[in-house]
């Protein structure tokens, strides 16, 4: 079964003078000669990503696309008429913008969030800035302690509201964070806390797998500085968080685990790697 929007193993059926034909379920797929690799031969399996050309045309791609269907990204318009706008996602045909799947008229130049779906009228790629539709906490897909993908999706008084899987929404809170964030980046976070149908979540990893990411980056912060660190337990907070990119807490029971495994000693002003 092959998905249009999505990245397919597909096996090289014939060669032409323009590329090399792709077996599909009913119909013979195009890879252009430009993304053909070098050395393919028939009865080769390539990874393409799949999608319509100008002419409503099924054509496979080596290229990357910045996201495929169902992903949430930020993409820069390119050029815009009556009709709609066309975004830059990485591939050499843009992505259409209907004017009516717009919140705003998109101005080239500019960055915009969007979902990248499946037109369900066309059957071809397209994309939305109304993406409310398509987020959901009724009935969740994670659960507390869970690994996330997370993209910044608007400000609030309180926090970002955070984009979750591509399916849900959850707050990170102002007190959780801790280097500049713009709508539309993209990070690693967890499920901190379900409450009815509200989440709240936070950037990096759980417990002590974050402490122990933390301690590899404080180990190797003091090789970079001859093995001491003037930082303790009554440095300030935004000291800490300038020089090591963590809160006061994280540095606390990092620095404390690194000791308890004998790598480092605190002195009178600071902390210093252990001597072997």
């Amino acid at each position: 079964m092959i998905k249009v929007g999505e990245y397919n193993l597909l096996r090289v059926k014939k060669e032409a003078d323009f590329g090399v034909y792709l077996e599909g379920i009913d119909q013979e797929i195009l890879l252009p000669s430009r993304f053909v690799p070098r050395e393919t031969k028939i009865g080769d399996e390539l990874e393409v990503f799949l999608y319509h050309d100008s002419e409503n045309r099924l054509i496979a791609t080596t290229q990357r696309p910045y996201g495929v269907a169902g992903d949430i990204v930020l993409l820069k318009a390119v050029s815009a008429t009556k009709q709609g706008a066309f975004l830059d996602w990485g591939l050499m045909k843009d992505l259409f913008v209907a004017q009516s799947q717009q919140l705003t008229h998109m101005v080239p130049g500019q960055e915009y969030l969007v979902k990248i779906y499946i037109d369900e009228l066309t059957g071809r790629l397209a994309a939305t800035e109304k993406i409310d539709r398509f987020l959901s906490n009724e009935n969740l897909t994670v659960k507390e302690k869970d690994l996330v993908n997370l993209v910044a999706y608007r400000r609030t008084d309180i926090g970002y509201v955070m984009i979750i899987n591509n399916q849900h929404t959850g707050i990170l809170h102002h007190s959780e964070i801790f280097r500049p964030i713009e709508i539309g980046d993209k990070m690693t976070g967890f499920i901190r806390q379900i409450k009815d149908d509200k989440i709240d979540v936070i950037v990096g990893k759980p417990g002590f797998s974050k402490v122990e990411d933390e301690g590899e980056k404080i180990l190797r912060l003091l090789r970079e500085n001859d093995g001491y660190l003037p930082y303790h337990d009554k440095s300030a907070p935004e000291e800490i968080q300038d020089f090591f990119g963590m809160s006061k807490k994280t540095f606390k029971m990092t620095v404390g685990n690194l000791y308890k495994q004998r790598k480092i000693v605190f002195t009178q002003t600071g902390f210093k790697t252990a001597e072997d």
